[in-house]
């Protein structure tokens, strides 16, 4: 099963990071994924721009609308993609992430949008 971990960071905090201190932060992300690779569970990753764009489409009317979006309070920096037997594997991966310290990681099975049956 595919799971993505999905990095929610307080974009307040994101915003005021000191450039050393997201450095650090970003080599450990780097051993992480690299430890994925060498243990066969790694899929993908990347780190998420801040700068979104959100569009909507309704009644026949598209709005795009250009972040940063002030209202929000968290942002998705980033992802990694990874490979478990189970969803409790995914939580423990989930848990070995260094992004857990300073991040909320949500964790999400892969399927399809909808059931047909």
């Amino acid at each position: 099963m595919t799971y993505m971990l999905l990095i929610m960071e307080n974009a307040q905090e994101r915003r005021e990071r000191p450039s050393d201190e997201g450095r650090e932060k970003m080599d450990r992300m780097i051993r992480f994924g690299e430890d994925l690779k060498a243990r066969g569970l790694f899929r993908a990753s990347e780190s998420l721009r801040t700068d979104a764009v959100r569009l909507t489409h309704r009644g026949g009317r598209r709005v795009i609308s250009d972040g940063p979006f002030s209202e929000a309070k968290e942002l998705i920096g980033g992802f990694f993609l990874v490979e478990c037997e189970t969803r409790e594997q995914a939580l423990a991966l989930a848990q070995e992430c260094p992004a857990a310290d300073w991040a909320t990681i949500e964790v999400r099975e892969l399927g399809p949008c909808y059931n047909e049956g």
